[in-house]
């Protein structure tokens, strides 16, 4: 009896060590490739690493975040879900609805996550009032950079409104320099537009058009006049830009062949990790008009067997959203911490900008969700919107046109 009692003492303490000495393992999709991400994504799995995970990293380059979509899909569809996939804004909730997500409620609770983050920037990570997300940053997409030296040269000032954006780059196409590095890509083409929907319609207006999805809106006279600036951008651009890589673009003012770029502040990771100095080398400035559009990186955890990658998802989202991590991994990517309570005293001066344009844009009513960067909107409509802008951009369309298709476009996705 007493042999019989030990045995099954033993096996119950087996029992109970075995899910606490479950190794953390960890599957990651993610389309952090070009340099400042890579390393930025680099931060984590090193993070990860040091607490006994074992990270199998699962990158995939291009069409920002479309392919590692498709490749998402491909391996739900088979039953075979990574760990964990970068995901964001209601993309989250769809993959919710099909039944696959996990729940990390118990993790979000036990770090306090409601504690620390933003009110409007938590609603994303939740899933039927439970946390099935862990936030990672908060990107600005409505930024300006610019090569210090190019617009110094040709006596060009930050443009504060899109007249003198236009005139500067009248400017810089007499002296031979381009004045907008672009990468075209329907993505891109997007972001563009967005920025300047935001700067000609104003906080109220973007909101009717690209969340509330408001016809009188998308077919006002001030749409019209928002795609008869991006005819101008257009024209700013130089004949190699389809296809091109936003990074390889970045590059372009980098060394000086490009005086700006219209892209979300992961451009700065790229002059970061290239050496570059904000306010030396390279120039940042919100663009012309009111408001900040986000676009906030997050991880989704996906149901899984397996004690050892439960427990990698529960060391994963603890590690996201810690403190080090958010200070960081920041540092490298050029975003901002989600997190309200880590210091800013490393951050550079773009950085502190956008977190005091955040907070002030928060206070009015005119921090919004980027809909080209997956944030806003679901697929269908976001999709349809963007089709119709990158049909304009690399056409002669009309403007007049384009709102018409634009409206007929999001009223054939609902």
């Amino acid at each position: 009896m007493q042999k019989l009692a030990m045995a099954a003492s033993s096996a119950a303490l087996i029992a109970l060590a075995g899910p606490l000495l479950a190794e953390p393992q960890a599957e990651v999709l993610h389309w952090w490739t070009a340099g400042g991400e890579a390393k930025a994504v680099g931060v984590l799995q090193e993070e990860f690493a040091e607490q006994g995970g074992t990270w199998t990293d699962m990158p995939v380059a291009g069409g920002g975040g479309d392919a590692a979509m498709t490749a998402l899909r491909a391996r739900v569809l088979s039953g075979n879900a990574p760990t964990a996939v970068q995901l964001k804004g209601p993309a989250i909730q769809e993959w919710y609805e099909e039944g696959v997500l996990a729940d990390i409620s118990d993790v979000a609770e036990a770090e306090g996550w409601a504690d620390v983050l933003p009110a409007s920037i938590a609603g994303h990570m939740k899933c039927d009032g439970q946390w099935c997300a862990a936030p990672v940053n908060v990107h600005r997409v409505d930024w300006i950079w610019a090569n210090a030296d190019v617009l110094d040269a040709n006596g060009i000032e930050m443009p504060t409104t899109w007249d003198e954006f236009n005139a500067a780059a009248e400017k810089l196409q007499e002296a031979g320099v381009i004045p907008l590095a672009h990468g075209g890509q329907a993505w891109q083409d997007a972001t563009i537009f967005e920025v300047v929907a935001l700067g000609m319609l104003g906080p109220d207006g973007f909101e009717k058009a690209f969340v509330e999805l408001d016809p009188d809106t998308l077919t006002s006279p001030e749409m019209v006049a928002v795609f008869d600036q991006m005819a101008k951008m257009r024209g700013y651009v130089d004949e190699n830009a389809p296809g091109r890589d936003w990074n390889l673009a970045t590059a372009m003012v980098m060394n000086g062949e490009a005086a700006f770029q219209i892209m979300g502040d992961w451009a700065k990771g790229e002059f970061l990790a290239a050496g570059k100095v904000p306010g030396e080398d390279f120039l940042c400035e919100s663009a012309p008009g009111e408001g900040y559009l986000y676009n906030v990186d997050s991880f989704a955890m996906f149901e899984v067997d397996g004690e050892d990658k439960k427990a990698g998802q529960e060391l994963l989202a603890k590690l996201i959203v810690g403190p080090n991590f958010q200070k960081v991994f920041n540092l490298n990517k050029g975003s901002i911490p989600v997190r309200t309570d880590v210091p800013l005293d490393e951050f550079d001066s773009c950085a502190n900008k956008s977190s005091e344009d955040m907070a002030a844009a928060s206070d009015n009513g005119a921090l919004l969700p980027s809909y080209a960067h997956g944030m806003a909107l679901r697929g269908a409509q976001a999709g349809a919107i963007t089709d119709v802008v990158t049909a304009h951009f690399n056409s002669d369309m009309s403007s007049d046109e384009a709102v018409q298709m634009l409206a007929d476009a999001v009223a054939n996705s609902m």
